[in-house]
C-alpha cells in the first residue's frame, strides 16, 4: 500500500484537455493553413481594392482618402453608363445564345449516332483553344480587307460590299457577341450533357407509358432534371462574361466610340492612366450586381432542393 502511494507521488497524473476539445483543436489546426491562405490571397486583396477605391491613389503614391469622389466622377461620365449598358447586353445576349446552342448540341450528342465521340471532341475545340489565340483569330476574320468573313460574303455574292465589322457602331457589338458565344458555348455543352446523362431513364419510360410526346417529356422530365445545372452554369458563365477582358480588348478595345466598352476594359484604362483609385472604383461598382446574381442563383438552388 505504501509502495503504491509512493509511486503515485513520483508519477502524478498529467492534466489533459477533454477529448472533444482536443478533436476540435486538431480539426482547427488542419484547417488553419487553408484559412490563412484564403485570407492572404483572397480576403486581403479584396478588402484592399475596396479601400483603394475610396482614395485618390496613383502609381507611385499612397493616396489620400477622398470618400465617394471616385464613384461620383465615374457616374458623371458617359463612358461609365455605356459600360453598364454594354456589359449587361453582352452578358444577357451571349449567355442566352450559349444556353440555346449548348442545350441543343447536348440534346443532339445525347442521342446515339455514328461518330458521336469524334463530334463531341470537335465541339470542344473552341474551349480548348487559348482565349488569346481564339479572339485574335476572330479579329483576323473580321478584317475589312482580306478578312475571311468579307471574302466569303463578297465572293459568293451574298453581300457584295465590304463591311468593317469591328470599326462601326452598328456591327461592333454583334461581332463581339458572336466571338464570345463561339468561345464559350462548349462549357454549356459539356455541363448540360453531363446533366442529361444523370437524368434517370425510368422517368422517360414512365412518361412514355403515360402518353407524353417528345415536347411534353422535355418540359416535364428533362428541364426539371437539368435545372440545377442550368442555374449553376448560368451563374458561372455570367460572372466570367461580365469579368471577361480578352474578348473585348483584343477585338475592339472598347470602341468604336465606346460602343463595346465594358467594366473590365474601363478599369484597365484607369490602370493605364495610373489612376488606381478610379480603376478600383470601377471594379467595386460591379460587386453589388455580382453579389445579387450569386444570391439569386443560390436562392433558386435552395428552393429547388426544398
Amino acid at each position: 500500500m505504501t509502495l503504491a502511494i509512493d509511486q503515485e507521488r513520483q508519477n502524478p497524473k498529467r492534466w489533459r484537455l477533454p477529448g472533444g476539445f482536443r478533436i476540435k483543436l486538431f480539426a482547427y489546426a488542419l484547417v488553419a493553413p487553408v484559412i490563412i491562405l484564403i485570407l492572404a490571397l483572397v480576403a486581403y486583396p479584396f478588402l484592399f481594392a475596396i479601400w483603394v477605391s475610396f482614395t485618390d491613389q496613383v502609381i507611385g503614391s499612397v493616396g489620400q482618402f477622398v470618400g465617394f469622389k471616385n464613384f461620383e466622377y465615374l457616374a458623371g461620365t458617359a463612358t461609365f453608363w455605356s459600360a453598364i449598358w454594354n456589359t449587361v447586353t453582352i452578358v444577357l445576349v451571349s449567355d442566352g445564345l450559349k444556353l440555346i446552342i449548348g442545350l441543343g448540341l447536348a440534346l443532339l450528342v445525347h442521342q446515339k449516332f455514328p461518330g458521336r465521340g469524334i463530334f463531341r471532341s470537335f465541339l470542344m475545340l473552341p474551349w480548348a483553344m487559348p482565349a488569346f489565340v481564339a479572339f485574335l483569330t476572330w479579329r483576323v476574320l473580321y478584317q475589312p480587307i482580306g478578312g475571311g468573313i468579307n471574302l466569303i460574303l463578297t465572293q459568293t455574292g451574298i453581300y457584295p460590299q465590304v463591311v468593317d465589322w469591328l470599326g462601326q457602331r452598328s456591327t461592333a457589338m454583334g461581332s463581339v457577341i458572336v466571338a464570345s458565344v463561339w468561345r464559350g458555348f462548349p462549357f454549356w455543352f459539356v455541363s448540360l450533357l453531363a446533366a442529361l446523362q444523370s437524368v434517370p431513364k425510368e422517368l422517360y419510360e414512365a412518361a412514355i407509358v403515360d402518353g407524353a410526346n417528345v415536347w411534353q417529356r422535355f418540359w416535364s422530365v428533362t428541364v426539371p432534371g437539368i435545372l440545377p445545372v442550368i442555374i449553376v452554369t448560368t451563374l458561372l458563365s455570367s460572372i466570367w462574361t461580365a469579368n471577361g477582358f480578352e474578348h473585348v480588348w483584343l477585338l475592339t478595345a472598347g470602341g468604336p466610340s465606346d460602343a463595346t466598352m465594358v467594366f473590365p476594359v474601363l478599369a484597365f484604362f484607369g490602370m493605364q492612366t495610373q489612376r488606381i483609385g478610379e480603376a478600383a472604383a470601377v471594379s467595386v461598382y460591379m460587386l453589388p450586381v455580382l453579389a445579387i446574381l450569386v444570391l439569386f442563383a443560390t436562392s433558386l438552388m435552395m428552393r429547388k432542393e426544398d
